[in-house]
């Protein structure tokens, strides 16, 4: 047994100071069970087999016996107040122990104690002291294991009951995970998972992050395993508790998945399970879309059974293109909570610089959703489907500046809260594919220096006899150019339906999100270029800035809707100076928007090697399109002033 000595003196109501070590909970495991029931042979079986390197053992009664005055018949004869308080004293005494040696204590307890008469209740021995020290109990599946059961789920206790105690193997299993598991190394887990992911996969630049019970499928395999064990309903006891949604929560399904089948049980269940699953015929589409193109990467992030999904894949074959990350055994050494997918989506685009679209269906896919680059709402069936998601979802778009689309499946069904503020989308729209497979690894800077047209386009540019309206004209044109060859490529298309001549609906195109794009035109050179690209784009925002400062947050963000992007146009870039203090501007409004520089001719300095990437702030998404670039500075005045010649000002200095 570990070595434990305090001078508790002989005053029967001695006081116990709690530890305060390092403030982080130990790990302790009560090994409990009634009088008779085996735990003290497991105890020293599992003694003999850890060893106490890692683990240190404690027997409950041996501890009263040595701390007590007179040991444990001493102890019998106190009164009950007296008794409790040396119960209380050991537990707290076992926890500072834990905490000084940092191992992982395994105690043998009693919850109750058999009256010995039928006629009188059992007296339950627990205290409010064992609830704030333990953090697992693994109990002999007895009588006393409701009553137990209930109090561990109501001070966040992870419960296991364990039939056959007697199987050494499996309780070493338990404890191992125990001591090893808590909340941070989880998140660090899953945090491996992805970065392998993204390791083997050196192209991916777009990152699909997708939920799968309710999302892919109408089907929930969670309940669909109890279903067929008899024994529906299970989790809810445990999800319509408080907190719903935690770790804790999802670490005793884990235990209650282990505590209900063997490893090989498990198994087969997950293969009937699959067998049943049926993907939606769109989404299955968009996943075999997604699959052929080498810069998308599809990950599914779901709560529920890894094991289920992995072969619901496998049958359609794209195990090889689509990893799970998921739960369901102590096995798989992770849960997967809101808080995880939250953290995983911020993962990828912080650390891996990924541009991230989300899919889900429920209050668990919040986070996920909300920090996502573009979040798409899964809806189903009104009579399955979540029923809290709707007061929730709209929650999140007001406190959360959370904006979404929803995608019907089947195509049908009543779609969540209004179309306004949650547009509609389909997965089978070439519009939508092109916006969500676009490339976004364009490079920095795209100029059309060497092409024909630009050289046709510039000659009216730079010819000094044309100026006022014939000029900006000519900027328009360049702007109009660079808007419907270049800006379409970087930010895709989107189908709508118009009325056609012959009176008849046809399907055309717009920008993407055009609604959600800001135009900047930089006062006063850059204005005739950005009409030209607004006349391609009617349909975006049109705003007029001196300043940095003159763009502001409602520019970037309407009550409706959330900008997607926003197009700052100049007709010179020179030092590049304006355009960074610009950029930095706008990304401390709003971090995740993408920025795009549109401009007539950029000083060859501005883009050259390391200098662009050192003006570029953070990890901005910032492209540079311009017609031409040139060695020439453009420090002009008078009639060199582009400012000038655009408006007929030449005479001024």
């Amino acid at each position: 047994m570990a070595d434990i000595s305090l001078n508790l003196g002989h005053d029967e109501h001695a006081a116990f100071t709690e530890p305060s070590a390092n403030g982080n909970k130990p790990t302790i495991v009560g090994l409990y069970g009634l009088p008779g029931s085996g735990k003290t042979t497991m105890f020293k079986k599992l003694k003999g087999s850890l060893g106490e390197e890692r683990f240190a053992f404690f027997e409950g009664s041996a501890l009263i016996s040595e701390l007590c005055p007179g040991g444990l018949a001493g102890f019998k004869q106190l009164l009950e107040p007296a008794q409790k308080c040396w119960r209380e004293c050991v537990t707290q005494c076992i926890k500072m122990t834990c905490v000084q040696s940092g191992k992982t204590g395994i105690v043998t307890g009693h919850f109750m104690f058999w009256s010995g008469s039928q006629s009188e209740p059992s007296q339950p021995v627990w205290m409010n002291e064992d609830a704030k020290a333990y953090t697992h109990i693994l109990y002999l599946d007895l009588p006393a294991k409701k009553k137990l059961r209930d109090l561990c789920r109501c001070n966040g206790i992870l419960f296991v009951a364990l039939p056959e105690l007697h199987i050494l193997n499996r309780v070493i299993k338990f404890l191992e995970d125990f001591r090893s598991h808590d909340e941070s190394n989880n998140l660090v887990r899953v945090k491996e998972r992805v970065d392998k992911l993204v390791t083997d996969q050196e192209q991916l630049k777009t990152m699909l992050v997708m939920d799968a019970d309710r999302t892919l499928t109408a089907e929930d395999t969670g309940e669909m395993f109890w279903t067929l064990k008899g024994e529906s309903g299970t989790l809810k006891g445990y999800f319509g508790t408080s907190p719903k949604y935690s770790y804790t929560t999802f670490r005793q399904a884990t235990l209650l998945y282990e505590q209900a089948t063997t490893d090989q049980e498990f198994g087969v269940l997950c293969g009937e399970i699959a067998e049943k699953v049926t993907i939606y015929p769109e989404f299955l589409s968009f996943l075999k879309r997604a699959a052929k193109e080498k810069h998308v990467g599809i990950v599914i992030l779901t709560c529920g059974l890894r094991r289920v999904w992995e072969e619901v894949l496998k049958r359609e074959n794209l195990d090889h293109v689509v990893k799970v990350i998921a739960g369901g055994r102590i096995a798989d050494e992770l849960v997967v909570t809101p808080a995880v997918k939250g953290a995983l989506v911020t993962h990828l685009k912080d650390a891996h610089d990924m541009y991230v679209w989300a899919f889900g269906d429920s209050p668990l896919d919040l986070e996920m959703l909300s920090k996502a680059d573009q979040a798409i709402v899964v809806v189903g069936d009104k009579r399955t489907r979540s029923t809290t998601m709707d007061e929730q979802l709209a929650k999140a778009m007001e406190t959360r500046g959370l904006r979404a689309r929803q995608a019907l499946l089947p195509s049908n069904v009543t779609p969540r809260l209004d179309t306004t503020e949650l547009p509609l989308v389909q997965f089978t729209e070439e519009g939508f594919l092109e916006s969500v497979f676009v490339q976004r690894n364009a490079p920095p800077v795209i100029h059309t220096t060497d092409k024909k047209a630009a050289k046709l386009l510039a000659t009216s540019m730079r010819d000094a006899r044309v100026g006022g309206p014939a000029l900006r004209r000519a900027h328009a044109r360049v702007g109009g150019y660079l808007a419907v060859e270049y800006l379409t490529d970087l930010i895709g298309l989107e189908e709508v339906t118009i009325r056609h001549v012959l009176d008849s609906d046809t399907t055309a195109y717009q920008l993407r999100c055009e609604k959600q794009t800001t135009i900047v035109a930089l006062m006063r050179g850059g204005e005739p270029m950005a009409s030209g690209v607004s006349d391609a784009f009617p349909l975006a925002m049109y705003v007029y800035a001196n300043e940095p400062a003159n763009v502001k947050q409602h520019h970037l963000e309407t009550p409706l809707e959330k900008q997607q992007t926003i197009i700052l146009v100049d007709s010179v870039v020179n030092t590049g100076k304006t355009i960074v203090k610009f950029v930095e501007h706008i990304s401390n409004l709003s971090a995740d928007i993408r920025i795009i520089v549109v401009a007539g001719v950029v000083q060859d300095k501005f883009v050259a090697g390391d200098r662009f990437a050192d003006e570029k702030t953070g990890k901005l998404d910032f492209t540079l399109v311009a017609l031409r670039v040139s060695p020439t500075k453009f420090t002009g005045s008078g009639s060199n002033d582009t400012g000038n010649r655009l408006f007929n000002t030449t005479h001024l200095k």
